[in-house]
């Protein structure tokens, strides 16, 4: 029986995805889904190569364990070829323009992910290149970790109906902005709960909000821990000093309070029911990284943003999370980049 997944051409075709906005809520829902049937396939050793004979650029200013990984194995699984190009490989804005790059590897490659700082290099990018291309992460937009947190939200709970998530944390970081987007565009609650100070950008709130009147999601910006984790049946966070960052003093201050640990979890009242806890890793949860050496000699720290309790219990998904990567990515690039059809969502 052929999949219905398995046709010729669709409506993403040649699309650039860059932000949540990108995608309209019934194409993100549509991605989640097609991760979920990749990676089902993927479990039975099933691959369907969309993407056979295509030659795939991946540009990495910052460095990358999951996003090079999954870009790369979904790519090979797909049946394209992926060529990895880091900071000291090419000559991106130092001796020649985003755009002059955009146009040399446009010629060459069908489709460029770019992992750097600026999401106006991405949209360069997007512009000139004539190829679709994916944001593997900008300062501002974090698309390719949002359309896996859902894949792994929706394989735990079935749907996004009745789903809350609680993110503690930096809540201005380019996670926390791609979450609140995504999550209010397929219905789930979202509590963005953090300091003040670290609220997450107005501009990306008046988004969120936009979506939510369509998909009945409740968003709630709050620094109040009881009032944002009660009912949550996802709790999760992020590193507290971002890459390029070094304000460790700054933000331990803000942020201790925000630590995802049990009482935090116990605040969400689904101790005993629907409840996960995930994270886009690395995570500071020991002391076995360098990095979590140091901040423990200066800081006397030996947890951070999250527990090592709570990093083990039998709510974690990170793992999960982590593999998703993979399966998400590859529903992205396949549909757009992928001979098959898709009906009009």
């Amino acid at each position: 029986m052929q999949s219905q997944f398995n046709f010729f051409s669709n409506q993403f075709h040649g699309k650039s995805i860059l932000a949540e906005t990108d995608l309209t809520p019934n194409e993100m829902k549509y991605l989640v889904d097609f991760g979920l049937h990749l990676k089902a396939e993927a479990k039975q050793n099933n691959y369907t190569k969309y993407l056979a004979g295509k030659n795939l650029a991946l540009i990495f200013e910052k460095n990358s364990t999951r996003t090079r990984s999954a870009f790369t194995t979904a790519a090979f699984e797909l049946g394209a070829n992926p060529v990895f190009l880091g900071k000291n490989d090419i000559h991106l804005s130092h001796k020649e323009s985003v755009a002059d790059t955009a146009k040399v590897l446009g010629s060459m490659y069908d489709g460029i992910e770019f992992r750097g700082y600026k999401q106006s290099d991405v949209e360069t990018l997007a512009k000139y290149s004539g190829v679709p291309v994916w944001n593997g992460l900008t300062d501002e937009w974090h698309p390719t970790q949002t359309i896996p947190d859902l894949i792994t939200i929706k394989e735990n709970f079935g749907s996004f109906d009745g789903v809350k998530i609680a993110y503690l944390g930096d809540g201005r970081n380019n996670v926390a902005h791609s979450l609140l987007v995504g999550c209010a565009m397929v219905g789930i609650d979202v509590a963005i709960v953090s300091p003040d100070e670290l609220d997450p950008a107005d501009d990306v709130v008046n988004i969120a909000k936009d979506y939510a009147k369509q998909s009945g999601a409740k968003i709630e910006i709050t620094a109040d821990l009881a009032s944002g984790l009660k009912g949550a049946n996802v709790v999760t966070t992020d590193v507290w000093v971002s890459m390029g960052e070094d304000n460790w003093q700054e933000r331990i201050d803000l942020l201790t309070p925000y630590q995802v640990n049990m009482k935090a979890l116990e605040m969400t009242g689904n101790l005993d029911g629907k409840l996960i806890v995930m994270h886009c890793l690395p995570a500071y949860h020991d002391l076995n990284t360098e990095v979590g050496q140091e901040v423990y000699a200066k800081y006397h720290l030996s947890e951070l943003e999250i527990t090592d309790e709570v990093f083990n219990s039998k709510y974690a998904r990170q793992f999960d999370e982590a593999e998703n990567r993979k399966h998400g990515i590859k529903a992205m690039i396949a549909a757009t980049l992928g001979n098959m059809y898709i009906p009009h969502l």
